[in-house]
């Protein structure tokens, strides 16, 4: 008999132009799970929070991703997951990920770390099969348990690099109170895409990897920008071109959508112009009638870890 208490943090996926291949960790908020392994045969599931979740076992996102732990574990156990702190769904910084990540990650070390890490994303993956109708990926899980900035290079086998964070890598997130689901972000996407936008789009991907290769913050900045997603996705986002320029003016480096959205995002070169624009996306929410969440940090290196009481 074993327990363990673990917290996964939340994600910015895509950064800007890396669709279902990149993301980073975001510092100070996330999702606090503890895992209790008996002897037995089953699955229990509950939610301690206020955050309203699926009364459904089998429509919340941490039963496929233990089941396949467990699976390949091998030896059958009863394992009760308690949900203690959530990252409200629908938020676009990796709800649904970070608690997939915080079960495995507290699963695996209570059953004696039997996988790596990397292991691990296959299984968290599962949960954002489930909840993104059937498209497993690994932009939000990869980073939350591994931490810092991760490509996921290829999915058939699964192939991750960890990319080095710049010490001057500052994220504004800002979660609008209004929801936007997964699967109907991803519906609003088209099914195919110009060449000439598909280069454009290629271009920026290498141009992020190489500004983080290099750590040079200012050709990331100038490659967060996103040609194939952005454009069908902005419309969730209340007065989403205003709110660009509003950044912009004030010296972020970047605007995008965080993962599906609502929630959006900037990287700022320093914490002080990171908090200002974070005042602006406050501001430029509430005179569109919508109240909102702002997160100010760096990108954290650090992943999903066990958390001693």
């Amino acid at each position: 008999m074993s327990k363990v208490r673990a917290f996964a943090p939340a994600t910015v996926a895509n950064m800007g132009c890396g669709f279902d291949i990149m993301g980073m960790t975001l510092d100070g908020v996330g999702d606090v799970v503890s895992v209790e392994v008996k002897e037995g045969d089953g699955l229990r599931i509950e939610n301690r929070t206020e955050v309203e979740l699926p009364d459904d076992i089998e429509k919340n996102v941490i039963t496929p991703a233990v089941r396949a732990l467990m699976e390949a574990f091998g030896e059958k156990r009863q394992v009760d997951v308690t949900i203690e702190r959530k990252i409200s769904p629908g938020s676009g910084i990796g709800s649904s990920a970070a608690s997939s990540a915080a079960a495995v990650y507290a699963l695996n070390e209570a059953l004696g770390r039997p996988f790596a890490d990397e292991r691990l994303v296959e299984f968290a993956m599962e949960g954002e099969k489930l909840i993104s109708g059937g498209t497993p990926h690994a932009d939000n899980v990869g980073p939350s348990l591994l931490g810092g900035v991760v490509l996921l290079r290829g999915y058939e086998p699964l192939d991750i690099v960890r990319l080095p964070v710049p010490d001057n890598f500052c994220c504004s997130v800002a979660h609008p109170a209004i929801m936007v689901s997964t699967r109907m972000a991803r519906e609003v996407l088209p099914k195919d895409i110009p060449l000439r936008t598909a280069v454009k789009q290629w271009g920026n991907v290498a141009g992020l990897v190489a500004g983080l290769s290099l750590k040079d913050v200012n050709l990331v900045g100038r490659a967060m920008c996103d040609v194939v997603v952005e454009p069908y996705r902005k419309q969730f986002i209340p007065g989403f071109d205003a709110l660009r320029e509003k950044v912009l003016a004030a010296g972020a480096l970047a605007f995008n959508i965080s993962g599906a959205g609502p929630s959006v995002f900037t990287l700022s070169s320093d914490m002080d112009v990171a908090a200002r624009v974070g005042e602006i996306m406050c501001e430029h929410f509430a005179t569109e009638g919508v109240g909102s969440d702002i997160y100010v940090c760096k990108v954290s290196n650090v992943g999903a870890r066990v958390l001693n009481d």
